[in-house]
């Protein structure tokens, strides 16, 4: 009884993500893959650029509490 409750619910929203994966996942292949592994590519050689500015910076300073 509990389960056909919630039927309303979890079939259209079932529906709904099957409709989206085929309908823009599937036809963009490998495409997402490639720009989010640039995106943190890209993240990453930021990050290490500013923590070297950012090590430099707190070398250069006497008064901080090591």
């Amino acid at each position: 009884m509990k389960i056909k409750i919630m039927d309303w619910l979890v079939y259209p929203l079932r529906d709904s993500l099957v409709w989206l994966f085929e309908n823009t996942l599937e036809p963009l292949g490998n495409n997402p893959n490639t720009l989010f592994l640039f995106l943190m590519l890209g993240g990453a050689t930021f990050w290490m650029f500013k923590q070297h500015q950012l090590n430099k910076k707190a070398d250069a300073d006497p008064e901080q509490i090591k």
